[in-house]
């Protein structure tokens, strides 16, 4: 680039020295004209890219948070309702020996004089 900002120089020095109504000064001109444009859409371009790149991690960052907190939200909630099943399968069971323990006491009676016929009638 300093090449550039020399041979822009020595433009002018020598349009400064010469005619600057002549077509090569012109189309010279015109040419340094575009260039300036050029390079300040390129840095223009550049800055544009920087930023989005600073708000690409930015977003990226946020959206890992995020998922960290919605995931640990789900795993309790998860927790919270295998917690909830794990109960109720234990009442439920609790209520089944109840009803297991007072068939077992209703029937053993009628266990014991089936026995006793079955030995007493042989």
């Amino acid at each position: 680039m300093e090449d550039k900002v020399l041979e822009d120089i020595e433009f002018h020095q020598d349009t400064v020295a010469s005619d600057a109504n002549s077509p090569l000064h012109l189309i010279r001109e015109k040419e340094m004209e575009i260039t300036g444009r050029v390079l300040t859409a390129k840095r223009e371009a550049e800055e544009i890219v920087a930023r989005a790149r600073k708000k690409a991690v930015e977003v990226t960052r946020r959206a890992e948070e995020q998922s960290e907190q919605l995931a640990s939200e789900h795993e309790k909630t998860v927790l919270a309702e295998v917690e909830r099943e794990i109960e109720l399968v234990g009442e439920n069971t609790d209520c089944e020996i109840k009803a297991l323990r007072k068939t077992i006491v209703e029937r053993t009676e009628d266990a014991v004089t089936l026995v006793v016929e079955s030995v007493t009638s042989v």
